[in-house]
Parts: C-alpha cells; structure tokens; sequence
C-alpha cells in the first residue's frame, strides 16, 4: 500500500467521466493504495521541509457524489506520502513553476510523477523542437518581424501563445491575412511570453492525434476530431473524441522520444500529432486516458501505477 497525495485542481468539481487524473486516482484507489488531496495554494515550505493541508479522499464511479473527504490534516510530504501526483491544470505561469521548485525539494524520497524538474524544464511546446525531423515548420519569438517573416515565407500558418494549453489562444492565419501584426500586439499587451508560429498542417480536419506513453512506451491513442470549419481539436473546446490506431510514423516519432523522456523521469506523457508531425509534448497535466480506455480498454493508469510502483518498491 502506498500513500498518495494528488495535487490538483478541487476534485469534487472534475467531470468523472472525462477527467484523466480521477482515472488515476481511483486505480490507486482499487490498488488498495490511500489517497489524500490538495491544492497547490497550501504549499508550505519552512525549514527545509515541504507541507501540505490535504484531506483523505474516498472515491467511487458515481456521478454526482463521487468523493466523500475526511478531517484536513497537514502533512509532511517527505515523511508522510510515498508518492504525488502533480496534476493541476496549466496555465504554465510562474505559479507553476514555483510548484516545481517546492516539489523539487522532496523529490525523489518521495516519488512526484512527472519529475518536478523535468516538468519545468520541459514547458511542452518548446520541448517538442529539442526532436529534429517530427516537427512542421516552426518559430517561436515575439519579434513581430520575425514573425511576420515566417507568415510570409510559409503562408497558411497556426499561431498560438507559447504557454498556453486546451487550445486557448489558437487561431489559423492563411496567407493573404492581414491580421498579424494586431493579433501579435494584442498578446503584448496581456503577456510578455513568446508566440509559436507553424505551418498550418490540412491533415488537422482529419484529426489531432493524442499518444498516450507511459514511462516512454505507446500505449495506445484517441483522436480528437475539429468542428467542422474550425482549427481547435481539443475536446475542452468542442473536439469529438473517436477511437484510432497507432501507424508506423506515430510509432517512429514515439521511438524519437522515448529514451528521453524516459532519462528526465517524465513518466505520464501525452503528445500529439496531427499527420506526421509532433506538434506538442504534454508533461504537465496530460489527459485522454478516459477516452482511450473507453475506446480501447487500455487503462494507462494502471499501466503507470505498475511503472509507479515498481519504482517506488
């Protein structure tokens, strides 16, 4: 038995059919490990050592009545917890990255997946380019000149916030569109964070592929299919999720990935791809394992609870 703390955003609002971190936190559960939850906020580090307020969670697959909470505690998450779940939500601010930093001192005598390092080291946009020959063509700057070069050079192009995430922030910008330079000082005027921009890829009407890999191996993949006439597949922004083999270009940029993902601990990863390009690396808080087991009956966190607890025993 394990003692598992989660951190993540309040559990008692998740959407328990969809939501990948209530997956992982009842098959611990199931596994006869005990659970506590918190959120980031109560974070406290004094004197070198990490606490946490947290309460026990029971939970069950019953929508609307899904956790029942025991009395807070404060823990002591080098001495009290064998393992973390680092789960909230992005966005990938400052705030998470201090998460990391906290974590950072307790990890690895007590287990945090993903590695709160490599979780900030890897901000998942700008890792996928560390892989050369998986990508399409991309710039990442503020520059709006040498933004506006690349829309010159390569037309019909994705721009997108370089730490944003669920797909906020998207837009598709064809090659006679006069709306850079605007769209580029609107974001100015709200971050200080760079812009990506690509190639825009057609192969996206078709579909953006989530990967699903544990500890660097495929386990399987899910589809996530635009409206019709839009840009944005991710299921929080309207996407249709649909079941989807892995072809030998998903399982070659896989093979790309794997003996680094497996050297920086990053144990729970979601990529995706849309044609044959990578176009993000999902280390933060990676989802698309509910529909994955709904489609294929693969349950990634058991498959991560195996890796999991094999590291820790």
């Amino acid at each position: 038995m394990l003692k598992v703390a989660i951190q993540m955003d309040p559990i008692e609002a998740v959407n328990i059919e969809a939501d990948t971190t209530f997956l992982q936190a009842i098959t611990a559960q199931e596994r006869g490990h005990r659970l506590w939850v918190y959120d980031v906020a109560t974070l406290a580090l004094e004197d070198g050592r990490l606490f946490c307020r947290a309460r026990p969670a029971a939970l069950r697959q019953k929508v609307g009545d899904h956790v029942t909470f025991g009395e807070w505690v404060k823990l002591d998450l080098a001495e009290d917890i064998d393992v973390i779940l680092m789960r909230q939500d992005p966005p990938f601010d400052m705030a998470y990255v201090t998460a990391t930093y906290l974590l950072e001192t307790i990890h690895p005598q007590t287990l945090v997946v993903n590695d709160p390092t490599e979780v900030r080291n890897a901000p998942e946009k700008l890792f996928a380019t560390r892989f050369k020959g998986v990508q399409p063509p991309t710039l990442i700057s503020s520059d709006p000149v040498a933004l506006a070069d690349f829309h010159q050079r390569h037309g019909d192009v994705v721009l997108k916030p370089l730490h944003g995430a669920a797909g906020s922030g998207v837009v598709r910008l064809k090659a006679d569109d006069p709306n850079l330079d605007a769209l580029v000082e609107i974001h100015a005027g709200v971050s200080r964070d760079q812009l990506v921009i690509q190639k825009f890829i057609p192969a996206v009407e078709a579909g953006d592929k989530r990967i699903i890999l544990i500890d660097g191996e495929p386990v399987g993949a899910i589809n996530r299919v635009p409206l019709k006439g839009h840009v944005r597949s991710n299921l929080r922004v309207g996407g249709r999720a649909e079941a989807v083999e892995l072809t030998a270009r998903d399982r070659e940029i896989c093979a790309a990935l794997a003996p680094e993902l497996k050297r920086r601990g990053l144990i729970f990863v979601g990529i995706d791809v849309i044609g044959d390009y990578l176009t993000e690396i999902n280390v933060t808080s990676p989802t698309g394992a509910v529909q994955l087991k709904q489609f294929t009956g693969v349950n990634a966190a058991t498959l991560m609870w195996d890796v999991v607890e094999a590291k820790v025993g």
